[in-house]
């Protein structure tokens, strides 16, 4: 079998949305797990749709999640340019052969003829296709005598190239996931291979380059099975039917409600990340949140879209094991539902097995953007305490503030139902006791809060809630002897009697 080369070939047009990730990683996937080669290809021929700050976003994007391509516009290779503004020239050489090859013709229409023809037919109730069954009425080189057809082309009049789609044929495009998909060529259109100022169309182009570059698979979204009966038309028309790759096309990525396409809007709308990393655009409303941003681990983020359109069975892969077990085979052809809720699951996971001095590392941004600068010491231990309770990275701040200043707010309602203020003098006791430990660690601690409840004849929900609710203001956190080992005798000394004076507050 021939060599594995596959190739992620975006279009630095904006963003690159998250669907645009997973085609990348399953790409990556197919390649690592035959020992193959991952190619980036930016397909940056429409020149009027190209954003300034895009090809890097793409880079960078990649490049977190972890996805490194083998040969590319920065990685160089044996089979580069690998942008291709820059293999301009090769692309009308092989708009030539079509039309040397009678398999292509010249479309000399103005844009106001087209859209007179558009009109005329909408007027009619139909819709307009540059196709068989009208290009004979049109202004192209089909019939055109040879004289007439060289004295426009040397006047410097406008031309476009146009794929000639063979009239009443099968196209039939053998799909990995999906099986032989059929078209019937009389529905197809005459696509456009050359525009006018040169440039390629993608059809063209995507052909061109996956045949110089050897490609062997190509893996993309549900959105561009139509378009493959053109591709393998120029396949044939050229002759590479025997190079053809083998083609994937992946189920789309649903909105959370598993109803429509996941839209770049729907992040917007429900307040979720749907691009690897954050994009500012001109207007407010093309700026989006990325899942880097967002406080995402980018292992789990892969791991979450892996499983969006294929399930081997188990959750948690690391990048090399998915590398290890992906097969196209298991692909699904219906639509995965964007379930936000699973990615954070992901996270959580992956945070709990992360070592707590790597976590430390990351969480420490979100730390010091919110004011606090713990040691490092202090920080890993946070950490550990914590990651059981947090979902994404900003959360350590966000739920963990009184770990580093005092409890800003306390929660009225369980005050109100457990406090007792005829109970002051035994939590005072308790405090005394508290600070009394030694030497002052988490067992130490937990043994006198234990025996103090023994010895007075209370219950642990007598007690417990009260310390946890002065030591941090909620019902909510983590071990209350590991917490108070870790701010210190007199920092819990402090908080347990600024909380019950505000307790006794509370009940007057």
């Amino acid at each position: 079998m021939k060599d594995f080369r596959v190739r992620f070939a975006p279009s630095p047009t904006g963003a690159l949305h998250i669907g645009g990730v997973r085609t990348a990683l399953y790409n990556y996937l197919l390649a690592k797990k035959n020992g193959g080669t991952f190619i980036l290809r930016i397909e940056d021929t429409d020149q009027t749709r190209y954003v300034p700050g895009a090809e890097a976003y793409i880079v960078e994007a990649l490049e977190w999640c972890g996805i490194v391509p083998d040969e590319g516009p920065d990685t160089g290779g044996d089979y580069g340019p690998y942008r291709q503004s820059e293999r301009k020239a090769m692309y009308s050489e092989f708009a030539q052969m079509l039309i040397d090859k009678g398999r292509a013709y010249y479309a000399f229409d103005s844009d106001e003829s087209l859209q007179k023809m558009r009109a005329d037919h909408e007027s009619e109730g139909k819709t307009f296709r540059y196709d068989s069954s009208v290009r004979d009425q049109l202004d192209n080189s089909i019939g055109m005598a040879a004289d007439e057809l060289a004295e426009r082309l040397q006047s410097g009049r406008p031309y476009t190239i146009r794929l000639k789609v063979p009239i009443g044929e099968v196209i039939t495009v053998s799909d990995l996931i999906r099986g032989d998909v059929k078209f019937k060529s009389d529905e197809l259109d005459d696509k456009i291979m050359l525009k006018s100022d040169g440039m390629p169309t993608y059809h063209l182009a995507n052909i061109v380059d996956d045949h110089a570059m050897k490609i062997s698979h190509v893996i993309r979204g549900e959105e561009w099975l139509p378009s493959t009966a053109h591709h393998v038309l120029l396949y044939q028309a050229f002759g590479w039917e025997e190079e053809m790759p083998h083609f994937a096309h992946l189920p789309l990525i649903l909105k959370p409600t598993g109803k429509g396409k996941l839209s770049k809007r729907d992040g917007s709308k429900l307040g979720i990340p749907v691009f690897p990393l954050s994009w500012k655009g001109e207007r407010p409303e093309d700026s989006f949140m990325g899942f880097r941003e967002f406080g995402f681990l980018p292992g789990a983020a892969l791991n979450f879209l892996a499983f969006l359109g294929w399930n081997p069975g188990t959750e948690i892969f690391s990048l090399d094991q998915l590398s290890q077990d992906f097969s196209i085979e298991r692909i699904g052809k219906s639509g995965a539902r964007f379930d936000f809720d699973k990615a954070k699951w992901f996270n959580q996971q992956y945070m709990i097995a992360m070592p707590d001095a790597a976590l430390a590392k990351l969480v420490r941004p979100h730390i010091e953007a919110a004011g606090y600068q713990p040691s490092d010491e202090y920080l890993v231990a946070f950490c550990g305490l914590m990651k059981e309770r947090c979902v994404v990275l900003p959360d350590f701040a966000a739920q963990g503030y009184y770990f580093f200043e005092p409890v800003k707010s306390y929660e009225e309602k369980m005050i109100r139902k457990r406090w007792k203020p005829e109970n002051r003098a035994v939590f005072e006791q308790l405090r005394q006791n508290i600070h009394a430990s030694k030497p002052y660690e988490c067992a130490s601690i937990e043994a006198a809060v234990k025996s103090f409840i023994e010895e007075k004849g209370l219950k642990f929900g007598e007690v417990f809630p009260m310390l946890r609710l002065a030591l941090t203001g909620t019902m909510k956190g983590p071990s209350i002897f590991d917490l108070a080992a870790l701010l210190g005798e007199e920092e819990v000394d402090n908080r347990l009697q600024k909380g019950y004076d505000h307790f006794d507050q509370v009940k007057q």
